[in-house]
């Protein structure tokens, strides 16, 4: 054994806890509940509304589509990847959705169909965006960038200089309506969020996506296809951000090339403020639900106690880089580059 392993491995047991985990995983491990704990308090003290039923509510309104997204980009992440077509994809979904239900612009009346076929459209961006990233073996944040340019170009072209509206009824309850004070979407969110749970936890495609995002290497010299996996996480993503489109055509009523507007930056802030670490291999979709709440917590209490909201961007810009350093921090001895 070489100096340099016995160095590491003495450092390795020192900083172990009785339980035998790394005592900073521990500790980063439950940041981000104690932070969402203090959040909650802070923000029940400054403000009287905070803690109410109607604030709640659109607490939770605001965090449906969001969760839906960072669910959906869990997966990519989790490889040490990044899906930043999210905005053009649901771009684009919104004015398919629209325009295959009941509308102003033709006589198309698919229902419930026309948001199927708005995910199905997302399915297929990711489909692109991993066989682009796989098979030629271009960086994923290029092939999505370019991917997310294409589709706010097919949705400006739907578009058509003015916004289709949505004069279906049954799609405008799902979108506007609350039961209890909570909107109707939060329950598309849930099954959303469950399945993405089962997925990572009982399928072979959330164990493997796991141990890819751990060490690629390894995978690979265990036998997993590592691109078929990739491919898989690329289309979960997709399908989820072309979901998420859709339930925002719900929610305004109309097809809009916006509608995704800010939303990529907020997505990939929750997963990585939630515990996925952004070089892969940690984290899931439980974490990814606490992150969604910080920043959907966050915004909503930095609104009731009268911030500006065009300063709540550049404050997720700081929760993300604290969030990205302190994630690294730990395992910055295994990381040789950095790029």
């Amino acid at each position: 054994m070489t100096p340099a392993t016995k160095t590491a491995t003495s450092t390795a047991s020192t900083s172990l806890t009785p339980l035998g985990v790394p005592l900073g995983r521990r500790v980063l491990d439950a940041g981000p509940v104690l932070a969402l704990v203090l959040m909650v308090v802070v923000f029940s003290v400054i403000s009287g509304r905070f803690l109410t039923v109607p604030n709640a509510g659109s607490i939770a309104n605001q965090a449906s589509i969001l969760l839906v997204l960072a669910v959906g980009s869990t997966f990519v992440i989790l490889l040490g990847g990044i899906d930043l077509s999210i905005e053009g994809v649901m771009a684009t979904s919104s004015l398919v959705t629209v325009l295959l239900a009941a509308n102003d612009r033709n006589g198309s009346n698919l229902g419930y169909f026309a948001v199927l076929v708005g995910a199905a459209v997302g399915a297929v961006f990711g489909l692109v965006n991993g066989l682009l990233h796989t098979r030629m073996r271009i960086p994923s944040f290029m092939v999505t960038l370019g991917t997310g340019a294409i589709g706010i170009g097919i949705a400006t072209v739907l578009f058509g200089g003015q916004p289709p509206r949505l004069l279906d009824d049954g799609l405008r309850a799902w979108g506007t309506e609350r039961v209890a004070g909570f909107p109707r979407l939060l329950l598309v969110a849930v099954l959303v969020l469950a399945l993405g749970y089962l997925i990572q936890r009982l399928t072979r495609i959330g164990r493997y996506i796991l141990v890819i995002g751990g060490d690629e290497q390894i995978a690979k010299l265990s036998g997993v296809s590592v691109p078929r996996y990739k491919v898989y996480a690329f289309v979960l993503s997709g399908t989820a951000s072309g979901l998420a489109g859709a339930m925002a055509s719900t929610q305004l009523g109309v097809g809009d090339v916006q509608v995704g507007s800010g939303q990529m930056f907020a997505t990939i802030t929750a997963v990585v403020v939630g515990g996925t670490a952004l070089t892969g291999g940690r984290g899931g979709v439980l974490q990814t639900l606490i992150g969604v709440l910080l920043i959907s917590v966050l915004a909503n209490g930095l609104i009731l106690v009268g911030v500006d909201p065009s300063i709540q961007r550049s404050v997720q810009g700081v929760v993300i880089v604290l969030a990205i350093a302190a994630t690294a921090w730990t395992q910055r001895h295994r990381l040789r580059v950095i790029k």
